[in-house]
């Protein structure tokens, strides 16, 4: 029964965010014909205003929005790179906002470029082993080796989960300290918008405390797993 209500307790914490992030980015993507552009043209105007040298604007296909640091690229799903929505404009503000903090070479952007790959790595890693475990019992025959294989797989992937935690202040930062104020000064929403687009930006950054959660899930399965 314990096990139960944990299970259901970590099913609630990544099921309850992950649903109200794809709610808001859907409850906001409604076209919306008196916006001065789509979501493709606001990044490329705003890479221009702030003179990002060298960033480039893409559609993305087939993965979603996201800033590329290693091809300079802000890329936004075909949705919001050719979008008028309050959804496409806040999440292109978003991930201009990223592009801004590569930069200008901020210390919340260096902190991800210099850890996450590595932390995510370690994570993919710790799944391996897990789906491997088959056939390492199969090779090792001993319940304390394969006992250590397993804890070792538990740690890798416990330590993909926190990984996405290094990176929720940037997300933040490039949400409010960037996206919003750069709405607000340039006027290209209207007053009774921003609440909508605070709440798309908030989404945005969460995007990746619900993968977080998402791996910690993970790790929970298997020690539920484990213990039966």
């Amino acid at each position: 029964m314990p096990l139960l209500v944990i299970g259901a307790v970590l099913a609630m914490l990544i099921y309850v965010p992950s649903f109200w992030v794809r709610r808001v980015m859907s409850k906001h993507s409604g076209e919306i014909s008196n916006l001065p552009g789509t979501g493709g043209e606001l990044a490329i105007h705003l890479i221009e205003r702030f003179k990002l040298d060298g960033i480039k604007v893409e559609e993305a296909k087939p993965q979603g929005d996201h800033f590329d640091p290693l091809a300079q690229a802000v890329r936004l799903s075909p949705a919001n790179y050719h979008g008028k929505s309050l959804t496409a404009i806040a999440v292109a503000a978003h991930e201009v906002g990223h592009a801004m903090q590569f930069h200008r070479k901020e210390k919340i952007f260096e902190l991800r470029k210099r850890y996450l790959p590595t932390a995510l790595l370690l994570s993919r890693i710790g799944v391996a082993i897990m789906f491997a475990l088959p056939l390492i019992g199969i090779l090792l025959r001993s319940p304390i080796a394969i006992g250590m294989v397993l804890g070792l797989s538990l740690l890798l992937q416990l330590a993909g989960a926190c990984s996405y935690l290094i990176i929720l202040p940037e997300e933040w930062d490039a949400s409010f300290n960037k996206a919003l104020p750069v709405l607000l000064e340039g006027e290209y929403v209207e007053p009774e918008q921003l609440p909508a687009i605070r709440q798309v930006l908030k989404a945005a950054a969460l995007t990746y405390f619900a993968a977080a959660l998402a791996n910690v899930l993970n790790v929970g399965r298997w020690f539920m797993i484990l213990r039966r």
